[in-house]
C-alpha cells in the first residue's frame, strides 16, 4: 500500500506542475488556455460550435434586454409614473418588470398579467441586485453569467473577454483539478478574465439552489445528460433571463434506451428519422416540466441540433396563469411501424365560454388502431414540445450579428449555416419528413427535393427543409396529401411487384384522391438555396467528434475518437490507470495482506 500511495503522490505532483514546457497552449476567439496532455481536465475543440452560438445568443440577449429596459421605461415615463429613489426599498427587477408588461404580447395565449416572482434574489452585493441611477433614468444592470461546469474555463473566459455587458462570470466545477486549471487560465488571460471571471469548487446543483433568481444567465453544458441539473438551474434564473442547456446523451434521446430516457426526462422516444429534432422537444418538456413546480415556464429561443449533442436556449419567466397553457405545448407522437406516417395528439385543449377559458383534456384517439395508408400498427411516444422551438426574429438578428462579426466566430461558417438553415424551417410544423424512407417504403426511385417541394407548394401547402437532417423536409400537408403526391409520381416511374403484405403494396394499390402538380413552384428553393448559401458543411477535420471523459486513461480504442496521433502520443506518457480506479484495485489486495 505504500508504494501505491507514494505513486499516487509522485503522479499528483506530476499534474500539478507548473514548469510552462509541461502545458500546451490552446487559443480559441480571444481566450488562450493552458492543458496537459495527460486528460486530467476536459477539452474538447469540436465543442467550439458549441461556444460560438452561445456568444452569439448572449449577444443577442444582451441588446433585446436593453431594448425590453427601454421600451418599459418609456411606457412609465408616459404614464407619468415616478422611479422608486428610496435606496432602502429594494426595487423590482427591470426584467421582470418588463416581463409582466410584454408576457401577453410574446406569448399570446396568456390573459393575465405576469404575477410577480415570490422569492425575491437573496445575498447578492449591492452593486449587482440594485440599479445604478441615471439621469432621471436607472440604467439596467450588466449580466451575471453561471458556468455550471466550467472544467478548464475556457467558456467563462471567452464570455468574459468577447461579450461586452457581462459584468461578472462564475464557473463552477466539483472536481479540484478542473478548479485548479480554471483558476491558472483565469490568471493566464490578464486582468480583464480576473476581474470578471471567479471560478469556485462547488456541487453546481447545491450551489444554484442556494442562489435562487441571482444569475442573469446559467449555462449547463455537461458529458452527458444535463437532467440532475435542471430542477435547481430554473431556480437560479432571473424572471426573462436565460438559461442555455446541452445534452450529448443522444443515444438515450433518439430511442436507444427508451426506458432510460423516460427515468431522465420523463419521455419516451421513437426512433424515427426526426429523433434528433425530438431529442430537442423531449429535452424542452422536460425544463418546462422542471419551471411548472415553481410556477414559471419557458419560452424557447434557439433549439439546435449540431455534431453529437442537442443544445436549446430558453427564457424563463414566472407566472401561474401562463403555466395553464404548458398542456397546449405537449403532445404525444404516434408513428406506425410500416410506413412511417406519424400524427401528433395535443395533451389539451381550451374550450371559451362566457368570457373565460376552461382547460379540457385533449380530443382522443388522433390515429385508429391501424394505419390507414398501410394497415400496420402504431408505436406511441412523447409527451414532447410541440409549439415553436425557434424565435424567428432572434434567429434573424443572430444572423445579422454573427455576419457583421464573422471574424470574432472561429466557427462562423459552421454557425451561419446553422442559422441560415433555422430562419428558413417552418417554425409551426412539429418533427419531419424524410423523402428518402418515402421512396424506401415504396421501393421506388427518389424525386428531386425540388420536385418534391413543388408538388406539395401546389397542392396548397407550405414545406421547408429543417437544420437537423439534409433529407429532412417540415410540411402541412397531411400524411393523406404526402402519400398521393408518392403515387402520382410512382405512377409516373413504375417501381417492381412486391408482396401484397408489404406496407408500399398496400399504400401503391390506393388510387390517390389528389392528383399531383410537379411543375416547377417559385417557392421551391428557399432564399439560402436560391443564394446557394452553403448549409450543411462537412467536419473541418477528421476525428471531429465527443471525447472521452476527463481522467479516463487514453488507450488504442480510442483512436477512432482521437485519432492514431493522440493515442500514440499519450503511449509515451506515463499511462497509469485513474486515482479512483487504482484505489479500489490496491485496497483488496491490502485487506488481504
Amino acid at each position: 500500500m505504500g508504494e501505491a500511495a507514494a505513486a499516487m503522490a509522485q503522479k499528483s505532483v506530476k499534474n500539478s506542475s507548473s514548469d510552462p514546457s509541461d502545458f500546451k497552449v490552446i487559443k480559441e476567439g480571444e481566450a488562450e488556455i493552458l492543458m496537459l496532455a495527460n486528460n486530467e481536465v476536459f477539452f474538447n475543440k469540436t465543442q467550439v460550435n458549441n461556444r460560438d452560438m452561445s456568444i452569439a445568443v448572449l449577444r443577442t440577449f444582451i441588446s433585446k434586454r436593453a431594448a425590453e429596459h427601454e421600451a418599459m421605461m418609456a411606457k412609465k415615463m408616459k404614464r407619468g409614473q415616478r422611479l422608486p429613489v428610496d435606496e432602502n426599498v429594494e426595487p423590482t427587477t427591470e426584467m421582470e418588470e418588463a416581463t409582466a408588461d410584454s408576457s401577453e404580447k410574446s406569448n399570446g395565449e396568456c390573459i393575465e398579467q405576469v404575477e410577480p416572482p415570490q422569492d425575491e434574489p437573496t445575498k447578492i452585493s449591492e452593486e449587482s441586485s440594485t440599479m445604478r441611477e441615471g439621469k432621471g433614468r436607472r440604467e439596467i444592470k450588466p449580466l451575471r453569467v453561471l458556468e455550471a461546469l466550467a472544467a478548464s474555463g475556457l467558456r467563462a473566459l471567452r464570455y468574459a473577454r468577447e461579450v461586452e455587458g457581462i459584468d461578472q462570470v462564475v464557473a463552477l466545477d466539483n472536481d479540484k483539478a478542473s478548479v485548479e486549471a480554471c483558476q491558472r487560465n483565469i490568471k493566464f488571460n490578464g486582468s480583464v478574465a480576473s476581474e470578471k471571471v471567479q471560478s469556485h469548487l462547488a456541487d453546481a446543483r447545491v450551489f444554484m439552489l442556494t442562489h435562487p433568481k441571482e444569475f442573469d444567465v446559467v449555462d449547463l453544458d455537461p458529458y452527458g445528460s444535463p437532467s440532475v441539473f435542471l430542477d435547481s438551474a430554473v431556480q437560479s434564473v432571473v424572471d426573462g433571463g436565460l438559461l442555455m442547456c446541452t445534452a450529448t446523451d443522444m443515444a438515450v434521446l433518439c430511442g436507444g434506451n427508451g426506458e432510460v430516457c423516460y427515468s431522465k426526462y420523463g419521455s419516451y422516444p421513437l426512433r424515427g428519422k426526426y429523433c434528433h429534432e425530438m431529442a430537442l422537444r423531449i429535452l424542452l418538456a422536460s425544463i418546462e416540466s422542471h419551471a411548472n413546480r415553481y410556477k414559471r415556464y419557458i419560452v424557447p429561443i434557439i433549439s439546435v441540433q449540431m455534431d453529437f449533442y442537442v443544445r436549446v436556449f430558453v427564457r424563463l419567466y414566472t407566472s401561474a396563469s401562463e403555466m395553464k397553457n404548458t398542456p397546449l405545448k405537449l403532445s404525444y407522437v404516434y408513428q406506425c411501424i410500416g410506413c412511417d406516417s406519424f400524427h401528433l395528439q395535443a395533451l389539451a385543449r381550451t374550450v371559451s365560454k362566457n368570457n373565460s377559458i376552461r382547460y379540457m383534456p385533449g380530443f382522443a384517439p388522433a390515429v385508429p388502431q391501424e394505419c390507414n395508408h398501410c394497415g400496420k400498427k402504431f408505436n406511441m411516444g412523447g409527451p414532447i414540445w410541440s409549439a415553436p422551438i425557434h424565435d424567428q426574429e432572434w434567429v434573424s438578428s443572430m444572423l445579422a450579428d454573427v455576419n457583421s462579426m464573422k471574424d470574432r466566430y472561429p466557427a462562423y461558417d459552421r454557425i451561419s449555416a446553422v442559422l441560415t438553415t433555422i430562419s428558413e424551417e417552418l417554425p409551426d410544423v412539429p418533427l419531419f419528413l424524410s423523402l428518402h424512407n418515402l421512396c424506401a417504403t415504396l421501393k421506388c426511385t427518389s424525386p428531386s427535393a425540388v420536385i418534391f417541394r413543388s408538388a406539395v407548394i401546389n397542392a396548397g401547402y407550405r414545406i421547408s427543409g429543417t437544420h437537423v437532417n439534409p433529407l429532412g423536409l417540415k410540411s402541412d400537408a397531411p400524411m393523406d396529401v404526402i402519400w398521393d403526391i408518392m403515387r402520382c409520381w410512382v405512377e409516373n416511374h413504375p417501381v417492381k411487384a412486391q408482396p401484397s403484405d408489404q406496407p408500399g403494396s398496400v399504400i401503391l394499390a390506393k388510387e390517390p384522391t389528389l392528383r399531383a402538380n410537379f411543375a416547377r413552384a417559385v417557392a421551391s428553393l428557399s432564399k439560402g438555396q436560391a443564394k446557394k448559401v452553403a448549409r450543411f458543411l462537412p467536419n473541418p477535420e477528421r476525428h471531429w467528434g465527443p471525447k472521452p471523459r476527463a481522467g479516463r486513461q487514453i488507450k488504442s480504442k480510442h483512436a477512432s475518437l482521437l485519432g492514431p496521433q493522440a493515442v500514440n502520443g499519450c503511449s509515451s506518457h506515463e499511462v497509469d490507470e485513474p486515482d479512483a480506479k487504482r484505489q479500489k484495485i490496491d485496497e483488496p489486495a491490502t485487506a488481504s495482506e
